[in-house]
């Protein structure tokens, strides 16, 4: 219902209008506030890097902050991540992930973040509280958040926007009236756009994802033997449709492709009832909510972001330009 009224010429989105007028009003002025200094936001005494996004829904913001955590690891940085941790409980914050760590307790991209970069990751919903236990641990040098564009209660050296490449920004309405979190205008204040597929706009980076071996959600062991042709799917991420393309580019024949909402809990005896014929892929994400119940035919697609080594050059130069990340 709302992939039509954002992404397609649904004339009902006007009745929306006074909603998101009131909520752009809000917004805009909470923006102000912290641009002013008229409310406070937490400097921390390390770079920041925020990547987010101004559209609702999965763009691809997770494998942009694997992706920039490797490459730093690689220059002989230590990043650390920080994470609202949506979807998660944990049983105090900050909390920080460790090996035995669940989704219930963290969130999926976090444990996702943490099992691929091995790098400290810890959750809170005010990410201020976080950032100071990494600082505090003496183990980082640098910070990333996994979202938190529209956090501005924590300061931030970098702006990395990431934009889906082919639904781009829908309407361009803000919520409800369309997908947007803040106005289009936001993107002339941030250091770098990342376009994910389709064609970047001008000045915008180009980014893929390319996919790896399956693995298998059990033990992370790669195939014996080919799968498929026939495969089952499912995806619970912001665009399901995005996931089941790649496979069907990969040459997979899709029966079954069950898209849920982005972090959805999946329910054991469901997922049991309704893939139980052929191979069932799914997403990384979705994989570490299933490990614990996971069939040996239930397999996950790891993929990759793929970005110009340009943009990190980029980056690391407006660091060491600055007062942060010195000696570098």
């Amino acid at each position: 219902m709302l992939d039509r009224l954002w992404y397609g010429q649904s004339g009902w989105r006007w009745l929306l209008a006074p909603f998101a007028l009131l909520f752009g009003l809000i917004s805009g002025l909470r923006r102000l506030a912290f641009r002013r200094g008229w409310l406070g936001a937490y400097r921390a005494g390390l770079p920041v890097i925020v990547v987010g996004n101004l559209s609702v829904g999965g763009n691809g913001k997770t494998p942009v902050v694997i992706w920039l955590v490797e490459q730093l690891q690689a220059r002989g940085w230590r990043p650390g991540v920080v994470s609202r941790g949506y979807g998660g409980k944990a049983p105090h914050y900050p909390y920080r992930l460790d090996a035995g760590c669940t989704t219930a307790e963290a969130g999926d991209e976090p444990v996702l973040i943490a099992r691929r970069c091995g790098c400290p990751v810890v959750v809170a919903p005010v990410r201020a509280d976080a950032v100071r236990l990494l600082e505090a641990s003496g183990e980082v040098d640098i910070i990333i958040t996994d979202d938190g564009l529209q956090h501005y209660a924590l300061a931030r050296d970098i702006e990395l926007v990431v934009v889906d490449g082919v639904r781009r920004f829908g309407n361009r309405c803000l919520l409800p009236m369309g997908p947007l979190r803040e106005p289009l205008s936001r993107l002339r204040r941030v250091h770098a756009v990342l376009c994910n597929g389709g064609e970047p706009g001008p000045g915008e980076y180009g980014m893929q994802l390319v996919a790896a071996k399956p693995r298998r959600v059990l033990d992370d062991a790669s195939p014996d033997a080919p799968l498929g042709p026939e495969i089952d799917a499912l995806a619970g991420i912001g665009h399901p449709p995005r996931f089941f393309a790649t496979l069907t580019e990969l040459g997979y024949k899709l029966r079954q492709a069950q898209g849920y909402a982005d972090h959805h809990p999946f329910d054991r005896s469901e997922l049991l009832a309704r893939f139980a014929d052929r191979p069932l892929f799914m997403t990384e994400k979705d994989a570490v909510k299933c490990r614990a119940f996971a069939q040996p035919n239930w397999w996950y697609l790891p993929v990759s972001a793929e970005l110009p080594q340009a943009l990190l050059d980029t980056l690391l130069k407006s660091l060491k330009e600055s007062r942060f990340g010195t000696g570098h």
